[in-house]
């Protein structure tokens, strides 16, 4: 009930009361708006003047003064402060006076231009609002990972399309379930805090990254790498989590199924020749069988000893690398079983053996072609019975070692010497990888520089790009007697003498200079033309980046048009 001798009454409808001697008795803020009229203008005045046609309504407003009836969404013309006529919409309800023995009439009304204003406005609002929710759900659902929330009760709230891609749920399946039903993962089981309950409420900084499998709806198992993160409303309370991830298949399998010169990124070469060595590298890291690394000195012997260690099911094992050609006799024996203490004189304490440092590993033999006979009768009774003794020592240690043996010799003419043991040389020579000399893969060079250079970039600070054409022809009509260790000594002699951007021929040992001649595999000589040189240098630059133009041309130092000239030239498209 309405005390009518309060003079403001607040309300977003424009308000006015009227008495049964049809005076004004309450005009609110909203009817002074309307109008224009003030509250002590309108106020105990008569209501006649505020409608336009007042022989019209005052019908209405006696039934309601004395008849006590109502009337709704009726139009009325009302005059303004400033004489205009006013369409709007209004009611006229009975209204109790406090005492019981009068009633006044309350008039609410309101403009329809306002109404219809306000409805533009909430329209225009909600076309904003659906605009906006239409790009974020254009971006949750063009993001590559999977992406959905939960809120706490686990229950699945939003799923995205990748998420459907990933699982093979539709969101319509997976919105209202629990997460653990979508994603089936032994870690949603057994160590997910969320599922438990153990994340508190005001843990407003929980981020989680995981690697785990999930189980698709097609029973498939899948890898993902999953993102956690708290959700939280606007009273800065939980109210769910945000879940993002990535099926990690493809990565696992293109981890699998790596080039070779990927698997074995230390050793640099596209040649035939190096192609067979990737190939039995590959081979060989798949098992435990002894290996014999053949090849002149510098060729990289033991690059392929660790490759193969570290691409092997061994790789978390020791690598332990031994020069058999370093050590007389006597202490060979030593170094490679260990001794006891006071074995012999100078023996003061018990010394490990290069054996039992590697068990669990490989242990690399390099030069083994220069041990002695009796040294190589102790060898082969190890690697035959896999069992050894340290000198001096009665204790047997069981061997569990990958062998890989290297040497610059050839071996046959060594057996066929009496130097080298056959019984041995078959035991170690399981798989024999033979590194060819730099001369018999000049293909490779080009290569080889580019590797060596970007090392030397960075260990002498110095931004070298490359080789002049002549530099280049002078290296590539070298013999490499020294090989890959050679080459790099050169470099590092170059990287000190050149001060600009580009290796000169002044900047190569002398003893290059006036060599212009290179031997092939028949023994004939052969002098590199510059087109031959600028073939070479171009295919190795685009197999460095992977034939991709633009870097090729921003390392030539050349324009892409010219590369592209050059390419089709050389029938390189």
């Amino acid at each position: 009930m309405i005390d009518i001798n309060e003079n403001r009454f607040i309300a977003h409808d424009a308000i006015t009361v009227i008495d049964q001697d049809f005076k004004i008795t309450i005009f609110n803020e909203e009817a002074q708006r309307v109008t224009g009229f003030s509250n002590e203008e309108m106020v105990t005045k008569h209501c006649r003047f505020l409608f336009k046609n007042w022989d019209r309504e005052v019908p209405y407003l006696k039934n309601v003064l004395f008849n006590n009836k109502a009337y709704q969404r009726m139009s009325f013309v009302i005059i303004s402060a400033d004489e205009k006529t006013i369409n709007v919409l209004g009611s006229l309800t009975p209204m109790c006076h406090p005492d019981g023995q009068k009633s006044c009439a309350i008039f609410v009304f309101h403009n329809p231009d306002k109404i219809i204003s306000l409805r533009d406005s909430i329209e225009e609002q909600s076309r904003e609002l659906l605009d906006e929710r239409n790009k974020l759900n254009a971006i949750f659902n063009s993001r590559m990972e999977g992406t959905f929330t939960v809120d706490k009760e686990c229950i699945i709230t939003t799923f995205n399309r990748s998420a459907e891609r990933i699982t093979g749920y539709r969101p319509e399946e997976a919105i209202g379930s629990k997460c653990w039903e979508i994603f089936n993962s032994d870690y949603c089981d057994n160590e997910c805090p969320y599922r438990k309950g153990e994340i508190p409420a005001s843990y407003k900084t929980l981020t989680s990254m995981k690697e785990l499998y999930i189980t698709r709806k097609d029973g498939h198992k899948a890898p993902v790498r999953v993102s956690s993160a708290p959700l939280f409303n606007s009273d800065d309370e939980r109210i769910g989590m945000v879940e993002t991830f990535i099926d990690i298949s493809e990565l696992i399998n293109l981890s699998s199924h790596l080039d070779n010169r990927f698997k074995f990124p230390h050793i640099i070469g596209r040649s035939k020749s190096m192609d067979k060595v990737y190939r039995l590298m590959d081979n060989v890291s798949r098992s435990n069988s002894n290996v014999l690394v053949t090849g002149e000195s510098g060729t990289g012997k033991e690059l392929v000893a660790r490759a193969i260690h570290l691409n092997s099911n061994r790789r978390k094992g020791p690598f332990i690398a031994l020069n058999c050609s370093a050590f007389v006799e006597t202490l060979l024996e030593s170094e490679l079983f260990g001794h006891e203490r006071g074995a012999f004189t100078g023996a003061v304490q018990t010394k490990h053996g290069r054996f039992e440092l590697a068990q669990g590993g490989t242990l690399f033999l390099d030069e083994i072609g220069d041990i002695s006979l009796p040294i190589q009768v102790k060898l082969l009774r190890v690697l035959e019975t896999r069992k050894f003794e340290r000198v001096g020592g009665i204790k047997t240690f069981e061997m569990d070692v990958r062998l890989i043996a290297a040497t610059n010799k050839n071996m046959v003419a060594e057996m066929h010497t009496g130097r080298f043991r056959e019984d041995f040389y078959y035991r170690i020579n399981v798989i024999n990888i033979h590194l060819p000399p730099l001369r018999e893969r000049m293909d490779d060079l080009p290569l080889l520089l580019q590797n060596i250079i970007e090392r030397n970039s960075t260990r002498f600070s110095k931004h070298i790009k490359g080789l002049s054409p002549q530099a280049l022809t002078t290296l590539m009509s070298y013999n490499w007697p020294g090989n890959i260790r050679e080459l790099e000594n050169i470099v590092e002699y170059a990287f000190v003498m050149c001060q600009g951007e580009i290796i000169e021929t002044e900047h190569l040992p002398e003893n290059l200079w006036n060599t212009s001649l290179q031997t092939d595999t028949n023994g004939f000589q052969r002098i590199l033309t510059f087109k031959q040189t600028e073939e070479s240098l171009i295919t190795s630059a685009l197999d460095k980046y992977q034939g991709h133009r633009g870097k090729t041309a921003e390392a030539l130092g050349i324009d892409r048009a010219t590369l592209w000239r050059k390419m089709k030239k050389y029938d390189l498209l």
